[in-house]
């Protein structure tokens, strides 16, 4: 089933999501598992929000790339996001 996961950054700017971005995303291709990305400026900070095939997924890109990459990185987001995880009941596309 299909897995949504959304961070805020409060405070987060685009520069900020831009150095993240890069030290994972370095190819532009999403990573295995995931399905979409989006992200943006929104009241306050900034949001991500992203769609993995499984919550399975999502854990390994967390433990084999986001964490390795963040650990090596500066420049990027401050504090940790506001993090909110839920199964889909819907995911829909064009």
């Amino acid at each position: 089933m299909a897995f949504l996961m959304t961070h805020f950054y409060p405070g987060g700017t685009a520069e900020q999501y831009a150095v993240i971005l890069n030290a994972v995303h370095a190819d532009g291709a999403l990573p295995a598992g995931q399905l979409s990305s989006a992200a943006g400026p929104t009241e306050g900070g900034w949001l991500i929000s992203a769609v993995w095939e499984s919550s399975e997924a999502l854990g390994t890109f967390v433990t084999g790339t986001l964490m390795p990459a963040l650990a090596d990185v500066s420049g990027g987001f401050e504090t940790a996001p506001e993090e909110r995880l839920a199964e889909c009941t819907l995911y829909q596309t064009a």
